[in-house]
């Protein structure tokens, strides 16, 4: 797919994905989800990619929410539709991505942007950056996901709050509650966010993939997130990379993992 709304390059084994539409503070419509959803979906399944970094153009914006032209003559079928197909093509994708997919929230990070970063497995900040979650002023509410993983991250009481006030917290607050791990100025967010992914690097692939689907099913009310995580450590024994691992421990080394 050429893309027209996103910039999308390898480099040593991360994918950087950006969401280049300045002019517009990065705002969501619908064709740079469509692209999003193929960028994440190339990122699952290449064994290229170690690590994705999701970031916004330019300095104001990392998503400052979704194109209210494209739904704002919507019915509630279509309005439903819209929240599905995002949230399973896009969001969902993004959560379950098999690869640490890293947010570098460069400047405000609103609505469908902060639902965007919510999604990512870990979220650094620049010190400017402003979030929040403004759909009630639209006689909305979160529809990709946020009601969800603003409480899961931050709890019941805060995520209510920062729904139904609808107001921008600061990129300092949002660590302090626990909704970014890591503030850094704007200057050496990306190099932050390279330093993190290059970190997950050296581990295990298939250990790092085992890991995001154990912690995933912590929030899952279906499935028993204890069970997957005994079932993935036992898939972990199957792997070249845990006899790499166990050796290079044993023999005082550095591991060097393949992957398999």
């Amino acid at each position: 797919m050429t893309y027209q709304n996103i910039l999308s390059e390898l480099r040593d084994n991360l994918l950087y994905i950006t969401i280049n539409r300045a002019a517009k503070l990065n705002a969501l419509n619908k064709e740079t989800l469509v692209e999003l959803a193929d960028a994440i979906a190339f990122a699952g399944h290449s064994d290229e990619v170690r690590g994705v970094l999701l970031t916004g153009a330019g300095d104001k914006a990392f998503v400052a929410g979704a194109d209210i032209s494209e739904f704002a003559n919507s019915n509630v079928e279509e309005g439903e539709n819209l929240a599905r197909n995002g949230q399973v093509t896009v969001f969902d994708a993004i959560a379950n991505c098999t690869k640490p997919v890293v947010a570098a929230i460069n400047g405000f990070a609103l609505g469908g942007g902060l639902e965007l970063a919510m999604a990512c497995h870990i979220r650094i900040a620049a010190d400017t950056a402003k979030m929040g979650l403004p759909e009630v002023t639209l006689g909305l509410i979160p529809g990709y996901g946020g009601t969800q993983r603003l409480t899961a991250l931050v709890g019941k009481g805060r995520a209510i709050e920062m729904i139904v006030t609808a107001e921008m917290i600061s990129a300092e607050k949002a660590e302090r509650i626990g909704l970014v791990n890591e503030v850094v100025p704007l200057s050496e967010l990306i190099s932050k966010a390279e330093e993190l992914l290059n970190k997950i690097k050296l581990r295990a692939p298939l250990a790092v993939t085992a890991a995001i689907k154990a912690v995933n099913a912590a929030g899952d009310v279906i499935i028993n997130g204890y069970e997957v995580e005994i079932e993935e450590f036992g898939k972990c024994f199957g792997t070249a990379d845990f006899q790499e691992g166990v050796s290079a421990f044993l023999e005082k080394r550095k591991a060097v993992f393949n992957g398999n």
